[in-house]
């Protein structure tokens, strides 16, 4: 591209009709900052014959022409050089921006999020993790980028400024930096491809799909029913008194029912006293043991009747075996006569 001509001091050889004036405000803590530089901004400034201020009790610095300016555009680049100042750029960085090839551009990023949570989020991820996304934005536009409060201010060539703000917007719309990253690294690929320079780039380009997250939906709560009349307003002790009939009556009259009250209340309170004293000496009931009881009786006379029925099992089979025993001896008794009749005749021989 080729730079526009330099405007010199013979180019204009008549001073200004009018005299033109900016003025921008500062936060506190910018106080002592700007008090150091400022001999160093007035220097710089008067060489293009502009005058400034800065105003310590308001809170403010002012630019303004002079009868000794001659360049009618200077002014504008001084209103961007004090808008910087006032949005923490350093000084050295700011001075850049009176040079011809140079622009800024002021982004407002805190109407863009209504959730502070979610708004801090975003701005943190154009920074990314110990500042590398914004380095590789800086190196990719070509452009200084200062990420401060609810602003982003950013100098560079008009082309890098306009994808600096694409990017921040997006980036407050939910779309990370990175896609953008990735985008203009490829861009900057192909424009060094002299065969790709009359043809459409967006075959080679990435197409992000939006992925819709589903969000919990807020429970809905029960709409509360709307009367048409408000309600009737708590009565008074006055309205009490009137509904019953006291308000009326006598000073002795009232007394005397105040003592029935009171005698009443007092007749109450000792009856429940003495119900709770008496509540102490009311025994307990008792868990009643003829179950207990049962149970083990039960227990005992199964083991006995268990006990009685082996005994009386031993006894069937003693005597079934003696009863065998006997059947078995008289069978043989003949066989003992005959045996003893030989012994007797043997004994007379």
């Amino acid at each position: 591209m080729k730079k526009a001509l330099a405007f010199t001091p013979e180019d204009m050889p008549a001073p200004l009709l009018e005299e033109s004036s900016f003025a921008t405000l500062f936060p506190k803590y910018r106080e002592a900052y700007l008090r150091e530089i400022w001999p160093l901004v007035t220097k710089s400034l008067d060489k293009c014959g502009i005058a400034c201020q800065l105003d310590l009790v308001e809170g403010s610095m002012t630019v303004r022409t002079t009868r000794k300016t001659w360049d009618p555009y200077v002014i504008m680049k001084a209103r961007d050089l004090i808008k910087l100042l006032a949005r923490s750029v350093p000084f050295p960085q700011a001075v850049k921006i009176m040079e011809d090839d140079m622009a800024c551009d002021i982004i407002k990023i805190g109407n863009l999020v209504h959730n502070k949570e979610r708004f801090v989020k975003r701005r943190q991820r154009l920074l990314g993790p110990s500042g590398n996304t914004l380095k590789a934005i800086e190196l990719l536009t070509e452009c200084y980028v200062m990420i401060q409060g609810s602003t982003v201010s950013a100098m560079g060539p008009f082309k890098g400024l306009k994808e600096v703000r694409r990017i921040v917007e997006d980036c407050m719309k939910n779309i990370h930096p990175i896609y953008h990253i990735k985008e203009l690294m490829i861009r900057r690929e192909l424009a060094k491809d002299p065969k790709l320079a009359n043809e459409s780039w967006d075959r080679f380009l990435p197409r992000f799909k939006k992925r819709n997250v589903k969000q919990k939906k807020p429970k809905a709560g029960k709409k509360k029913s709307k009367e048409l009349f408000p309600p009737a307003p708590t009565p008074s002790k006055i309205d009490l008194q009137l509904e019953s009939g006291e308000y009326f009556l006598k000073a002795d009259e009232k007394k005397a029912r105040e003592e029935e009250r009171r005698r009443k209340s007092e007749v109450e309170h000792r009856m429940k006293k003495e119900a709770e004293r008496e509540k102490a000496f009311v025994a307990p009931k008792e868990k009643s043991a003829t179950t207990k009881t049962k149970k083990n009786g039960g227990d005992k006379d199964k083991a006995e009747k268990q006990k009685l029925e082996e005994l009386k099992n031993k006894f069937k089979t003693k005597a079934e075996t003696r009863e065998k025993k006997r059947s078995a001896d008289s069978g043989d008794v003949s066989a003992y006569v005959v045996g003893s009749g030989r012994s007797k005749k043997s004994k007379t021989d």
